[in-house]
C-alpha cells in the first residue's frame, strides 16, 4: 500500500475553516476506488497542526487522487489558511495486507 502522512499547520484563526474544507475532501475520497483509509488527526497539544493519513492501493491510484476535483477544491481553499508549507512524507504500508 502507498501510504503519505500529510503534515499541515494552519493559522490560528482558520483552524475551523480548515477542518470544514478538510472534511468535504476526507469524504470525497474515501469513496475513492483506490483508497483504503484516509484519516485527519489533530495535535491535542496544538490544534493548528494536523497529519492527513492517506493510504491507496498503490502510487498509481495516490496520484489519481491529486487529479480529482475534490481534491483540487481543497488545495484551493486551504491555500491561504497554511502557516507553513505542507509537507508530504511517504510511507510503504505493510500490514495489514
Amino acid at each position: 500500500m502507498h501510504v503519505t502522512l500529510v503534515h499541515v499547520r494552519v493559522k490560528p484563526e482558520s483552524v475551523p475553516g480548515f477542518i470544514q474544507a478538510t472534511r468535504a475532501n476526507h469524504e470525497a475520497s474515501t469513496r475513492e476506488a483506490g483508497n483504503r483509509r484516509f484519516d485527519v488527526l489533530q495535535a491535542p497539544d496544538d490544534p493548528t497542526r494536523f497529519i492527513l493519513y492517506e493510504c491507496y492501493a498503490s502510487a498509481e491510484d495516490a496520484a489519481a487522487h491529486k487529479q480529482t476535483a475534490h481534491y483540487a477544491a481543497w488545495r484551493d481553499a486551504v491555500a491561504g489558511m497554511m502557516a507553513e508549507p505542507r509537507r508530504g512524507e511517504p510511507w510503504l504500508g505493510l500490514l495489514p495486507e
